[in-house]
């Protein structure tokens, strides 16, 4: 019977923590009874290890009471015709040598505590030989050894409310079900979806008995067992083990004892029921709590988040004016010198959203960029509101609310905006090139002046009809024309080329400026929305792995 996997104290350790974990975000209902069986568990471990419960249940008539007296070599229960037949549990206590008889006030040895918390009264302890038989009974009650405790539970089916309460109650605490039915009530709607169903995935602590076989032909029996064999099936009980028994002949009686026999000598029955009940109960939480968002999915709506707080956030905007103030830096370093004050007369647009100097208190700054519209406050509102259901798919409910409620928190507008102030955009940076080319110009510029200069002389002299001095010539041409035309020439040339240079030099930045407010941006994304709703999805979590661990 046993299963691979943690040890029962692991599992119900494991349950009580997904309990722990899940108070007030499950439903009550999941909680509740991995609550019980939790309970059961502990109170059942505390209990001798040493004794099997076997439970007889079954319907009016089905002849649990007269199985039982045929299994115990005596009358224990009374069988009657009127209904309810079995309204009280009545036990069979097979116990050491000495020990046989009735012993109504018995609660000092372990299968009197163990009687005690199943709250059965009515007790008969039977040596390991068995009782004295009774006329026409089968004398192999010896056969079964000492620590079993054989139930007779009352009717399920009983037309008293107490009857069903307290067969109810049994059936979730004893070790190993015996169900007793008979031919003409097997496939009664109520038994398969009421308490067969419910058991699904406790074939190992479940047996199938179908009582009275000797009303039956050899054929009817076979087609019986083979019809109850396929409706356990259906219930989720596949390869339960299923007998066919007369408690009137004896038939089928032998099979079933040495299994009850079996069960009590291995003493593992016990263990086996709880198990199954810890491990059903734990899949009902775990499916209770769904399955984890994959990271890829949450990863990508997490980028779809920073995309629209971009958006909120101006960065657009700032990347713009990081452009603009760049280019028209580097106008006016590298302009040609007679138009490049032109540039100084435009603003700095950095300067105008008071981003033109770092800070070392980001969280004092503030920019002057326009507040986002409101469409794009309504895009920024529904990517959180999107990113928490996202994130929280498949999750409970609660937790879908308060992961909405922590990704709502107020404070996002004034963290985008201190975290583009604080961003160091690099703009006020000024590359080498910029004073090489500044210097170049003014150089360009003296050739060009003192060309002119050159040339207003030798006009004054012959002006004044005075000798002129040899004018050289470079490259077929006077020497100050040359000068005029180069430092004219080349300055605006270098001026152009310096202005397409400028213009490449500030996509860079700007594209560097928008690397940076994204990862800005990020920072305030992760520590005020994914981060809170991570943090509220940590117990989950927890709770999913302790019910997974349980349920292993």
């Amino acid at each position: 019977m046993s299963r691979r996997g943690p040890d029962l104290a692991t599992r119900v350790a494991a349950l009580a923590e997904a309990v722990d974990l899940g108070a007030g975000r499950l439903p009550e209902v999941a909680l509740d009874g991995a609550r019980g069986v939790a309970t059961r568990a502990r109170e059942r471990a505390a209990l001798s290890p040493d004794h099997t419960v076997v439970a007889l249940a079954g319907s009016t008539g089905s002849g649990k009471s007269s199985l039982l007296n045929a299994l115990a070599g005596e009358e224990i229960a009374r069988a009657g015709v009127t209904r309810p037949t079995t309204g009280h549990a009545s036990a069979a206590v097979w116990a050491p040598a000495g020990d046989a008889g009735d012993v109504p006030g018995r609660d000092t040895d372990d299968a009197g505590h163990l009687l005690d918390w199943l709250e059965v009264g009515s007790r008969r302890y039977l040596g390991p030989a068995g009782a004295h038989p009774s006329p026409g009974a089968p004398t192999a009650a010896g056969a079964v050894p000492t620590g079993l405790v054989l139930l007779d539970l009352p009717d399920h089916d009983s037309v008293v409310v107490e009857h069903r309460i307290r067969a109810e109650r049994l059936v979730e605490r004893v070790d190993l079900l015996v169900w007793v039915m008979d031919p003409q009530k097997y496939a009664d709607a109520a038994l398969h979806e009421r308490y067969l169903q419910p058991l699904a995935g406790h074939g190992d602590v479940v047996v199938l008995v179908l009582n009275q076989v000797d009303r039956l032909s050899d054929s009817e029996r076979e087609a019986c067992l083979a019809d109850v064999r396929r409706l356990a099936a259906e219930d989720g009980l596949p390869g339960v083990r299923v007998l066919g028994v007369s408690a009137a002949t004896g038939h089928g009686l032998d099979a079933l004892r040495e299994l009850l026999a079996d069960a009590a000598r291995r003493r593992v029955a016990a263990t086996a029921r709880l198990t199954a009940d810890v491990r059903d109960a734990a899949r009902r939480l775990a499916d209770a709590c769904g399955d984890p968002v994959p990271a890829k999915v949450r990863g990508a709506a997490r980028e779809e988040l920073v995309t629209a707080l971009e958006q909120a956030a101006e960065v657009r905007t700032v990347v713009a004016a990081v452009r603009s103030a760049s280019a028209r830096r580097a106008r006016a370093v590298t302009g040609w010198p007679p138009t490049r004050w032109l540039a100084r007369l435009r603003p700095d647009p950095l300067r105008r959203l008071h981003l033109d100097q770092p800070t070392d208190r980001p969280d004092l700054a503030r920019t002057s960029l326009p507040g986002a519209g409101a469409a794009a406050r309504a895009r920024a509102s529904s990517a959180v509101r999107a990113y928490a259901d996202t994130a929280t798919a498949g999750a409970p409910d609660a937790w879908v609310i308060a992961a909405r409620e922590a990704a709502a928190a107020p404070g996002l507008s004034d963290a985008l905006d201190q975290a583009v102030a604080g961003t160091r955009l690099d703009a006020e940076r000024r590359p080498v090139w910029w004073r090489l080319v500044g210097v170049l110009q003014w150089m360009l510029l003296a050739a060009l002046v003192g060309g002119l200069a050159w040339l207003g002389v030798l006009a004054g002299l012959a002006y004044l009809r005075l000798p002129e001095p040899v004018t050289p010539m470079w490259w077929g041409m006077p020497a100050p024309t040359m000068l005029v035309a180069g430092g004219l020439l080349l300055g605006v040339l270098l001026a152009l080329l310096s202005r397409f240079a400028a213009s490449v030099g500030a996509n860079r930045r700007a594209a560097r400026a928008r690397t940076r407010l994204r990862a800005a941006v990020a920072r305030v994304t992760d520590a005020r929305v994914v981060e809170p709703v991570a943090a509220e999805l940590a117990a989950l979590e927890g709770c999913r792995v302790a019910a997974r661990t349980a349920a292993q």
